[in-house]
């Protein structure tokens, strides 16, 4: 045995179910009394209504503040510095995953417990420790690693299934890679996203992830077009956001977040959602793996099937420039990316050839 450490990192607490805003204290009141609420401006009154009133019912104080678009430093330090004037001892973040992660920076430099309660489930951020922070002017700063998961995650799916359906597919594509990525992580001895080796139970944790999206992700896709939440919906939502987190932080990264990453610099794709672009990076993964024709089509087929973006024409490229996706390959072989935990070594020439195979393979399986 060499000298290495495994992980298995998660939050203290994940609650799935309905009517979780109401019911707000229940969930931090073992954690703090005095909360400062940091809300998404869209859920700012209801928040204030109905998890304020549990909150005072429950003889416990609270502060709902609005999210200022961005997760700056400055906005970090705005809150630090008015939940301490406000003597708040818990921390809770209410919304997408921006103010999710401005909750968890402040709590840590401030030393205090937090509560997430994702209204989206795009990606699985909510669970992760780890905050992604960003300068004024919108482009990427920093990551800022954490030394502990949230306290607790609420992932109530009333409000979860109400929001656009396309989050909620964005979702399903963020969680579709987790297995992949996980697998070829375990099979390189690559790093988790703690710096750490995978474990068995990270890759298992990735393995059900996608079990259960191949069981429930397109019924419940369906559901939430209909705007409605099911068994289905529940499900899926367990998988997109905790097993999926669980899984990649446990498990693991690969090609798929790093082909993501290179993807972010192409002007045409600046619309797209996360898990839209994680998903084409899972494609482009399963070639350079040559992964069996069986799995590459069961993966395809549950992304027409929940409504995803196939092609990179779909993700809103109008013109293949290739010296454009060159560079997409070369950032995503960048120094300390996840493309080194691929179990072979992969070059930017691979990826780029990866980029175009899996593009053209996607197009032939188009309607």
């Amino acid at each position: 045995m060499g000298n290495y450490v495994k992980s298995i990192t998660s939050p203290k607490k994940f609650i799935i179910g309905q009517n979780l805003l109401a019911s707000l204290n229940d969930y931090m009141k073992n954690f703090g009394d005095h909360a400062y609420i940091i809300c998404d401006e869209f859920i700012l009154e209801r928040a204030k209504q109905e998890a304020g009133q549990s909150i005072e019912a429950g003889g416990n104080k609270s502060v709902f503040v609005k999210f200022n678009y961005e997760i700056t430093k400055d906005e970090i330090n705005q809150h630090r510095e008015a939940s301490r004037q406000n003597g708040a001892n818990i921390i809770v973040g209410i919304g997408g995953g921006k103010t999710l992660d401005t909750a968890k920076a402040t709590a840590y430099y401030e030393k205090l417990p937090v509560v997430i309660f994702p209204t989206i489930a795009s990606t699985d951020a909510p669970c992760t420790a780890l905050a992604v922070i960003y300068k004024k002017d919108g482009s990427f700063d920093e990551y800022l690693f954490l030394p502990s998961n949230p306290d607790v995650v609420l992932a109530d799916t009333g409000i979860l299934s109400a929001a656009p359906s396309r989050f909620f597919a964005a979702g399903i594509g963020d969680a579709l890679a987790t297995y992949f990525e996980a697998r070829a992580c375990y099979q390189a001895f690559g790093d988790n996203l703690v710096q750490m080796k995978p474990s068995l139970t990270g890759l298992g944790l990735s393995r059900m992830c996608y079990d259960s999206l191949l069981e429930n992700a397109v019924k419940a896709k369906k559901a939430v077009d209909q705007g409605i939440t099911t068994r289905a919906v529940e499900a899926t939502i367990e998988a997109t956001i905790y097993l999926s987190g669980v899984g990649a932080e446990s498990g693991g990264l690969a090609a798929a977040h790093a082909i993501h990453n290179g993807m972010t610099a192409v002007e045409s794709l600046h619309k797209a959602q996360h898990g839209e672009k994680v998903t084409f990076g899972l494609l482009a993964q399963l070639v350079l793996e040559n992964a069996p024709k069986e799995e590459l089509e069961t993966v395809i087929q549950l992304i027409k099937d929940v409504g995803l973006p196939l092609t990179l024409k779909d993700l809103g490229v109008k013109e293949f420039k290739e010296e454009e996706w060159r560079k997409v390959a070369a950032d995503a072989c960048a120094e300390g990316d996840t493309m080194g935990n691929m179990p072979f070594p992969v070059t930017p020439d691979d990826v780029y050839n990866a980029i175009v195979e899996a593009n053209a393979i996607a197009e032939s399986y188009h309607d």
